[in-house]
């Protein structure tokens, strides 16, 4: 990783983030008919949230690490 002030040397060098999972695989399907069911609505959702609880790990991380403000 290059520094970003290389005359502030290990100083400046970055912490490494904590581990987080990767997300896992879609469990929503493309909607068989011009209107989504309530059931592919449903697992669309749950997706979305899921990978909103993953990306929310991730800043929290980077926040713990020093790498990105609180």
């Amino acid at each position: 990783m290059a520094y970003l002030n290389p005359a502030a040397g290990a100083a400046r060098k970055g912490k490494q983030a904590a581990a987080v999972a990767d997300a896992g695989a879609a469990t929503s399907v493309v909607a068989a008919g011009a209107t989504p069911t309530k059931a592919e609505y449903d697992a669309l959702r749950a997706d979305y949230l899921a990978l909103r609880t993953k990306v929310n790990a991730l800043l929290a991380a980077l926040r713990a690490s020093g790498q990105m403000a609180s």
